[in-house]
């Protein structure tokens, strides 16, 4: 494994909308350091040489670096700007890999991802060529249909996480192909290019921060977490 080329691009598009306040949610403090930081550090330091790309908005690429600066100044980070949609974001920051090799795309609203489910997703991907995490849906479902709904069969469903991990033969010409609208996440393209995607199991801990009950829970599991906390 070393001696393959390693990419995680980390996309931090939010605007805090549904967080109901001023700061992107990207930037809010979790245990006193911003929520980017920890996707950021876990990369590093799961994969050591791994080339670490953040896509945010063009507005936030100067408070990017000086949170990264204050936080994390020893972690050489790329940054750059993010488009109209999640797939043009991810176009734009895998436009900085020419190399082959393998490349992790995470949710930068992540943050309590373990370098146990980093290191899973590479070591399939080698084999595969893709991994995709994903955890069972454990509760109740029904679909809705026309004016009613119908129960779904949950055995059958699965929630997908990030990062979504492939071999750069796969994702970059994936990114080539016209933008669609059902494209909201990357194995999506993918499969549209063609190309059959591996599901791996992911971490029910590694949940997506969207809402302010989103940052109570992520706060309760990076103290469950203390190897993920921020180090004097």
């Amino acid at each position: 494994m070393s001696g393959v080329n390693k990419y995680a691009v980390i996309v931090a598009g939010g605007k805090g909308t549904r967080m109901g306040t001023d700061v992107p949610k990207q930037f809010l403090p979790l245990h006193g350091m911003p929520m980017l930081c920890y996707p950021v550090r876990a990369f590093a330091e799961a994969v050591p040489g791994i080339h670490l790309i953040l896509v945010l908005p063009a507005d936030q690429v100067g408070s990017a670096h000086t949170v990264l600066r204050s936080y994390l100044g020893g972690i050489n980070v790329s940054i750059v700007a993010g488009g109209e949609t999640r797939y043009h974001s991810v176009q734009n920051g895998l436009k900085l890999i020419a190399d082959d090799g393998i490349v992790f795309v995470h949710d930068g609203a992540r943050p309590v991802i373990s370098g146990k489910l980093i290191q899973h997703c590479l070591a399939h991907t080698i084999i595969h060529g893709s991994a995709i995490p994903a955890v069972p849906v454990t509760e109740s479902m029904r679909l809705l249909d026309g004016e009613g709904s119908k129960p779904v069969v949950r055995e059958h469903l699965r929630i997908i996480q990030t990062p979504q991990t492939f071999s750069t033969g796969i994702i970059l010409p994936a990114f080539r192909q016209e933008f669609q609208h059902y494209f909201t996440d990357e194995a999506t393209v993918v499969e549209a290019s063609g190309q059959k995607v591996h599901l791996v199991d992911g971490e029910r801990e590694n949940i997506k921060v969207t809402t302010p009950e989103d940052m109570i829970v992520a706060e309760a599991l990076l103290k469950q977490h203390r190897e993920l906390l921020p180090r004097d």
